[in-house]
């Protein structure tokens, strides 16, 4: 698909959102329980959509919030539930109904002081600290938290995730169980659910401040080499891009004595200050090069650089000589250092990623001798392995990861931009390269490969049929001239379903997977062969899925 004219250029102004407009519109539309698009759908990260067609509204937010309040004491969840919120416009008035929700449930929420805003990754660090040691007993009782963000989706959407007191996302035994009771409170509707007015739930025996801030970059040290960038003397640059992690910067540059500059402290609901994304629409995507054009465009200026979504959880690293780095390269590379100094880790501690994730991470974990185990997308699948400390690392292809602390302990159960960014900084002061040149010399060593992610139309019909494919469904035995040696629809790591299918051969590989929302399917493709090659794998990944749509 060929760029919008407007991309990685500033939005103009007839292009922000009308804020008034859709927090009237949270407020006052009523969703119609009945129709499918208006209903709660919790994705790969929680229930989203936007106050103006009816898919994120007050109903939404009081049907899921008193779900999760059901949830918590069926489950003999009794701690304190970690309450926090991203940027977005529909983020605080989101938030406020939650808390009138759960505070009249007599829920013990911590919330930042003043309302602040905070990163997803320091929610899961809040719930993994305080559950450290505790047991279901109710003298030590669990945390869990709650994150009203819409990740790096346009600044008119909201979102609510929920994280149980592994402090990763939920699974989907939890989501599917939470949206069956919320769009039951919908059908029935959410006027017999009790509320607390806002400011008495504010000052409620059971609201607690909370100050993530400090507990969070007080425990930096422990997750990555913080006296190592000092030492080096390094300049880092960053952009919050209007997010929640705004204010965490500057008390990590004043904590360990590094030089950050934030380039861009400005927290606008509108995004009025972003580049527009590819497709023309204002995208807070750390991972585009047309929304990360700001601080691409000072990349002179830094050693390394960097931003994050609005929740935190995605990272984005800008590198003098390359701009901004593929998110699978840096997957690579982050994998490639941290196994060789992490002495404290296990050294049976796998390498986890998504099975659209580059075939770069096998070739590196093999010659590390380190065990690799893929899973579908979705980082809820690593959120086990991080927790008990099996894996080392877990990340995704879409510019998430998270990974242990020095001792091998768990940080965070859910992505973690800022370590990531951070992460990027240590390797630049141990190695004195920067991401993008080990990067090359991965190449240089394993094989260059050229990866790229491409739409396919679909019906639904079709869409339903790839996403229910077996392995025999598909005859081919030969990808773009090579013999196929895996016909995968379920992840090797864990057997859990893909959703899809994927072929692999020995230099190439692609995985198909249907759109949840458009008449599309997704087609991942990776060649070590060149564009040519790879070119000749996207035409056959499409062949042999409409083979397979025609088979059924």
């Amino acid at each position: 698909m060929a760029a919008n004219k407007l991309a990685g250029k500033k939005a103009p102004r007839e292009m922000l959102i009308n804020v008034p407009r859709l927090v009237a519109s949270y407020y006052n539309r009523q969703p119609d329980p009945g129709d499918p698009a208006q209903q709660v759908e919790f994705g790969t990260s929680g229930h989203r959509g936007t106050s103006g067609d009816g898919s994120f509204n007050e109903d939404h937010v009081i049907a899921i919030s008193a779900a999760i309040c059901e949830y918590r004491a069926a489950n003999h969840i009794s701690g304190p539930l970690f309450l926090g919120m991203d940027t977005h416009a529909l983020s605080e008035p989101a938030m406020a109904t939650a808390l009138e929700v759960f505070a009249a449930a007599g829920v013990n929420v911590m919330m930042q002081s003043g309302m602040g805003y905070t990163p997803t990754p320091a929610i899961s660090h809040a719930i993994l600290n305080w559950n450290h040691g505790r047991t279901r007993k109710a003298t030590k009782a669990r945390a869990d938290g709650v994150v009203i963000t819409p990740s790096h989706n346009p600044p008119q959407d909201g979102g609510f995730k929920y994280n149980p007191p592994h402090g990763g996302p939920a699974g989907a035994e939890v989501t599917d169980a939470v949206a069956k009771r919320a769009n039951e409170i919908l059908e029935n509707g959410p006027g017999s659910i009790r509320r607390m007015p806002f400011e008495k739930a504010l000052k409620a025996d059971t609201t607690r401040e909370y100050d993530f801030i400090s507990a969070y970059v007080d425990d930096l040290d422990n997750v990555v080499d913080m006296a190592a960038i000092a030492k080096a003397g390094i300049k880092l640059g960053v952009d919050p891009m209007g997010g929640s992690t705004v204010y965490f910067w500057e008390p990590i540059a004043e904590k360990y004595g590094i030089d950050i500059e934030v380039v861009n402290k400005t927290v606008d609901p509108a995004f009025g200050f972003m580049r527009v994304d590819k497709d023309g629409k204002i995208r807070m995507d750390c991972s585009s090069r047309y929304a990360m054009q700001g601080l691409i465009s000072l990349k002179r200026r830094f050693d390394i650089a960097f931003g994050n979504d609005p929740d935190g959880d995605r990272h984005g690293i800008v590198t003098r000589g390359a701009g901004l780095l593929n998110p699978n390269h840096y997957l690579a590379v982050s994998i490639w250092y941290l196994f060789q100094n992490r002495p404290g880790w296990p050294k049976t501690a796998a390498v986890g990623k998504t099975l659209v994730s580059t075939a770069m991470i096998d070739r590196v974990a093999r010659h590390l001798n380190q065990p690799l185990t893929e899973v579908p997308v979705g980082f809820k699948w690593f959120v086990d392995g991080l927790l008990d400390g099996t894996f080392g690392f877990g990340g995704e292809e879409s510019a998430g990861a998270s990974f242990l602390r020095k001792d091998g302990t768990a940080w965070a159960t859910d992505k973690d931009g800022i370590i990531m960014n951070l992460l990027a900084a240590e390797i630049c002061a141990v190695t004195g390269k920067d991401p993008a040149e080990i990067y090359g010399e991965l190449e240089g060593r394993f094989g260059k490969c050229v990866y790229e992610r491409m739409d396919a139309p679909a019906t639904r019909r079709q869409k339903e049929a790839l996403k229910n494919l077996t392995p025999d469904a598909i005859r081919a035995d030969m990808l773009a001239g090579e013999a196929v040696s895996a016909k995968l629809t379920s992840a090797p790591g864990n057997g859990a379903a893909i959703g899809g299918i994927k072929i692999v051969s020995e230099n190439g590989w692609f995985a198909a997977r249907p759109s949840g929302t458009e008449d599309i399917y997704k087609i991942y493709a990776e060649s070590f062969k060149g564009k040519a090659h790879l070119k000749k794998i996207q035409e056959e990944a499409q062949r042999i899925v409409n083979d397979a749509f025609d088979a059924r």
